[in-house]
């Protein structure tokens, strides 16, 4: 990273469609680099070319009339979606405090179609058990990345984002690869942007649970730092640009049921929103 100053780029679609009928994953990525997020400036958004040129899955639709490269587009004119379409997405086991730095780095794998976007919901089926929020400050990858070390982790980086690690407890205790309790549909909520300019190495991590704010706590809590994570997962695979880091969650957290509202903050990126419902594909009540 060269520049001082943080920019945030997403990945949106317009609200409105070109025609009567919505374009099927319609995508365009757009940029703001005003320092007030909340400030008239931070909601006016400059269309730019995808900033992962080498993932087909994040290209950006074809330009269509007020979507050319270069158009300022209106924060009321798109909605935000999940900051790319991953190859893969990790987390990171036991990663908080010395008792995590203790132990050898260990991942996790969560299944790419978990990921969602803001203001989508997080769906609980009826057999599902516990379910915890987990707000994570989370790496989003920006080029093919191998071997890293130390010294080279961080060109790797494009930017970081706000993850929640969704994660049915019980089904941790039965699932000892945890891909039940950590991937099922819509258990990765991401977003609303990533902030390519981030000191990542205290910064306030927190949950607000129907309105509480719980106990926060800092990035500086975790046990494994974010280049050691790169290194670590990059000396047995390559990441892809695109692919989604979450590091760890050190704070407080409260179990989600239907009907609730979960809004995980990461100080320097904001705040991600996601309802909480049942699952749409089992039958509801009446």
């Amino acid at each position: 990273m060269t520049s001082s100053l943080p920019r945030r780029i997403a990945r949106v679609r317009p609200t409105s469609p070109p025609s009567q009928t919505q374009v099927p994953g319609e995508q365009y990525f757009v940029a703001n680099d005003a320092p007030d997020f909340d400030s008239d400036a931070g909601t006016q958004w400059t269309v730019i070319d995808s900033p992962f040129p080498a993932s087909r899955a994040n290209a950006s639709s074809p330009a269509r009339e007020g979507w050319e490269r270069g158009t300022v587009v209106g924060q009321d004119a798109f909605a935000f979606l999940a900051p790319s379409v991953p190859v893969n997405v990790f987390g990171m086991a036991h990663n908080t405090g010395q008792p995590g730095r203790d132990l050898p780095p260990q991942a996790f794998h969560k299944a790419a179609s978990s990921v969602i976007g803001p203001g989508e919901a997080i769906q609980l089926s009826s057999t599902v058990g516990y379910v915890d929020p987990e707000a994570e400050l989370t790496v989003v990858v920006g080029r093919p990345a191998r071997g890293l070390t130390l010294e080279t982790a961080r060109s790797a980086i494009l930017g970081y984002t706000i993850g929640n690690d969704v994660s049915a407890r019980d089904l941790q205790q039965s699932d000892e690869l945890w891909i039940s309790a950590k991937s099922q549909d819509t258990f990765t909520p991401a977003g609303p942007w990533m902030v390519t300019e981030l000191d990542d190495a205290d910064l306030s991590i927190g949950i607000v649970h129907n309105g509480n704010a719980l106990a926060t706590a800092s990035s500086a809590d975790l046990g494994w730092k974010v280049d050691e994570i790169l290194v670590y997962l990059s000396s047995f695979m390559t990441l892809q640009p695109g692919d989604l880091v979450l590091t760890g969650f050190p704070a407080e957290c409260a179990r989600i049921q239907p009907g609730d509202t979960v809004v995980c903050r990461v100080e320097g990126i904001g705040e991600l929103h996601n309802p909480v419902t049942g699952a749409s594909w089992e039958e509801q009540p009446a």
